[in-house]
């Protein structure tokens, strides 16, 4: 099975950098870093990636929440918040755009391993599920 491609969203160069080589251990295809909310979701429509790392705290106008209610109602990619943010207004703010999940910083590589396999296939089954739905739909169209 081939490995995922990943966007990494982070405003730290040097953190990007570390979660884009403990990815690349991991054999994930990391599509590329992005340090402001709007080059978030202007490289996630053009790099196809099947999920996006998201901090929270960036650079810029918009936040990391802001920009994954963006790209998960525009593109359909499911957002994994990373961040060190965990306070409870922050969390609640970050629930609204039903993440794939929330790491918090810091964190081990195993943990980001096991969430985004959990967020990737979480994605698939529902992509399954809403293709079925729409086979369903059109089948009671044409009777």
């Amino acid at each position: 099975m081939k490995k995922a491609k990943i966007l990494v969203v982070e405003d730290q160069n040097i953190v990007a950098l570390n979660i884009r080589n403990k990815l690349k251990n991991l054999g994930y295809t990391v599509t590329g870093t992005a340090s402001t909310g709007e080059e978030a979701i202007r490289k996630a429509d053009l790099s196809n990636a099947d999920l996006v790392l998201m901090d929270i705290m960036l650079k810029g106008e918009m936040d990391g929440i802001e920009a994954a209610r963006e790209i998960k109602n525009k593109l359909k990619i499911p957002v994994l918040y990373l961040t060190a943010y965990t306070d409870d207004e922050t969390l609640e703010r970050a629930k609204t755009t039903e993440p794939a999940g929330y790491i918090s910083k810091p964190f081990k590589e195993e943990d980001l391993h096991s969430n985004i396999e959990m967020a990737l296939h979480k994605h698939r089954a529902e992509k399954k599920e809403a293709e079925k739905e729409a086979e369903k739909e059109s089948e009671n169209t044409t009777e």
